[in-house]
This record gives structure tokens, C-alpha cells and sequence, in this order.
């Protein structure tokens, strides 16, 4: 069974939507992602968005945010850790790790004028601030039409 459709109609009545073509066909791949960590993204208010991440058991420094082009990338790795080993830290010897510290990788593509404002690391939960800014240029404005 094949699962593609053609987005042609669509693009009869628009120009310079390629990418658009291309986040459609990736979405409807079969997402082959663990889930892991989970994550909420909320919509503040016109314009602003927050994503927040469950990272329990990670610290700052194991975190990293990178945003290129319009792809914001959030990756934790708690390093200096061996699986399966009995480990030591701040004079506490762990028999059992129950709270998931695997290192993972999200990815997430940002519409065009989506700037990241900030994130913030508080009780196990990562929350990147993102803001639509749309610059003057990109704002409607009137076009003169000419006679003659």
C-alpha cells in the first residue's frame, strides 16, 4: 500500500512552497523516534512558543541547545557514565538507576522568523522560548499600481 499523495492541487495557487512539499512528506514517514525523552509544546500567546522537556537526572552541563538555519537541536549526554556499573558521586554509592539518563537527540524544525529567546532548566524540566518575529520587510504592505 502505498501511503504518498500527491500535494500538487495545492501548489497550483501558491509559489516558493517547496519546503513546505518536503516537512509534509517527512511528517507522514513513520516516526522511528523511542519517545524518549517526552516533551510538550505549548503556545503562549500570537507568536510565542515554549517546548518542555522532561530531563530528569540531567544537569546543565549535559545539556546543549543549538539552533542552525531553521533546525533547533536539543541533545543531552550525561558523560563519565558505564552501563550497568555500580557508581559512585558525592560520597553516594547508587545499587539501582531507575530515572532514564540515556542520551538522546530532538530535533525541531522552526518556521521561518521563529527566533529561540532563551531556555531554562528547572525541577527535571527543559523549556526552550521561541518567538515568531516577523520583520518590516516581511510584513504586508501596499503595492502602487501604476497607469499609463
Amino acid at each position: 500500500m502505498n501511503s504518498a499523495f500527491s500535494l500538487a492541487p495545492l501548489f497550483r495557487h501558491s509559489v516558493g512552497f517547496d519546503r513546505f512539499d518536503d516537512l509534509i512528506t517527512n511528517a507522514l514517514r513513520a516516526d522511528q523516534s523511542s519517545g524518549y525523552p517526552p516533551y510538550d509544546i505549548i503556545r503562549d500567546a500570537d507568536g510565542r512558543y515554549r517546548i518542555v522537556m522532561a530531563v530528569a537526572g540531567f544537569r546543565e552541563q549535559d545539556l546543549t541547545i543549538t539552533v542552525q538555519e531553521n533546525e533547533l537541536r536539543l541533545t543531552g549526554r550525561v558523560s563519565g557514565r558505564e552501563e550497568g556499573a555500580v557508581e559512585e558521586e558525592d560520597g553516594l554509592t547508587w545499587l539501582h538507576r531507575g530515572i532514564a539518563r540515556r542520551a538522546f537527540e530532538r530535533t525541531f524544525r522552526l518556521a521561518d522568523h521563529v527566533r529561540v529567546t532563551g531556555a531554562n532548566l528547572k525541577e527535571g524540566l527543559l523549556t526552550v522560548s521561541l518567538e515568531q518575529v516577523v520583520p518590516e520587510e516581511a510584513k504586508p504592505r501596499m503595492v502602487p499600481i501604476q497607469s499609463g
